[in-house]
């Protein structure tokens, strides 16, 4: 698993970090690494990640035709605010998700970590729809689940992963910051008043 791991580890990396940088190519790149990721955590009997994989393609698809519709004159997507009902749609949306994605898992296979792997997996959903809806709260909900996630693949001897993750963080804060600069400057742009 060695090498797979760490040509998934090289592509996920990529991938987050032209997000980050707001750029189309993400998508492309993004979909390569989620099929590697589908087959190394079905092979680790973490199946809600594997799931999670296949989801995640389907939102890959689906944040590229946002996207498409949302660039600025440079090519990069502009970034839209997260309406707080949304925001607590969202979250509540996470909570039914792990829940019943854990007792399923729990009740009907052998997950190593069936509660943990399937709050993990509903809050990334919920982090990558923030994220096609080019929502600046996905790169916080990133920062957390990332950190918990290193934990996660530690306990499961996925040492590359971990330390892939430990790297997401690092771009989480960049795409954090990046996206908060990238807003400043759009409100900016539209504010006749300061501009």
């Amino acid at each position: 698993m060695g090498w797979l791991e760490l040509t998934g580890s090289v592509l996920s990396i990529y991938a987050v970090w032209l997000t980050a940088r707001r750029r189309m190519l993400n998508f492309p790149v993004g979909l390569a690494s989620v099929i590697v990721y589908g087959w190394i955590f079905y092979s680790a009997h973490l199946y809600s990640d594997a799931l999670l994989q296949i989801v995640f393609a389907g939102f890959i698809v689906y944040g590229w035709l946002r996207w498409i519709g949302n660039l600025d004159t440079s090519g990069r997507v502009r970034i839209a605010p997260l309406p707080r009902r949304r925001a607590m749609l969202s979250v509540l949306a996470g909570v039914l998700g792990a829940l019943a994605l854990g007792w399923t898992m729990h009740r009907y296979t052998d997950a190593a970590l069936p509660w943990l792997d399937a709050a993990l997996t509903a809050f990334s959903l919920v982090a990558q729809f923030w994220q096609d809806r080019r929502h600046l709260a996905a790169w916080w909900l990133w920062i957390m689940l990332d950190v918990i996630y290193i934990g996660e693949y530690l306990y499961k001897d996925l040492r590359i992963t971990a330390v892939l993750y430990a790297i997401f963080v690092g771009l989480a804060v960049m795409g954090l910051r990046a996206w908060q600069h990238a807003a400043t400057g759009e409100a900016s742009c539209a504010d006749p008043a300061t501009g």
